[in-house]
């Protein structure tokens, strides 16, 4: 069986150092992005919080399989 030799490999090529490097910074670079959108997310939601008021305030008006749960349930905050 003939052993056939590698002669492509470099050590600056797609396949080694470079590729890895680029890979790398593609991931923080997702990272760094994802992180930031989480921020902005979470700064803009601060403001917004879940009022459950006009839930907890008339339990005995929901009916469990009923189409008028959306007027006492999810209300915007004013």
């Amino acid at each position: 069986m003939a052993v056939t030799e590698n002669t492509s490999r470099g050590l600056f090529k797609l396949s080694g150092i470079t590729g890895m490097l680029i890979a790398t910074v593609l991931l923080l670079t997702i990272l760094v992005v994802l992180t930031m959108w989480d921020i902005a997310v979470q700064q803009k939601q601060a403001t917004n919080f879940y009022d459950p008021a006009p839930i907890v305030g008339s339990t005995t008006n929901v009916k469990a399989q009923s189409t008028g749960n959306a007027k006492f349930a999810f209300q915007p905050v004013k």
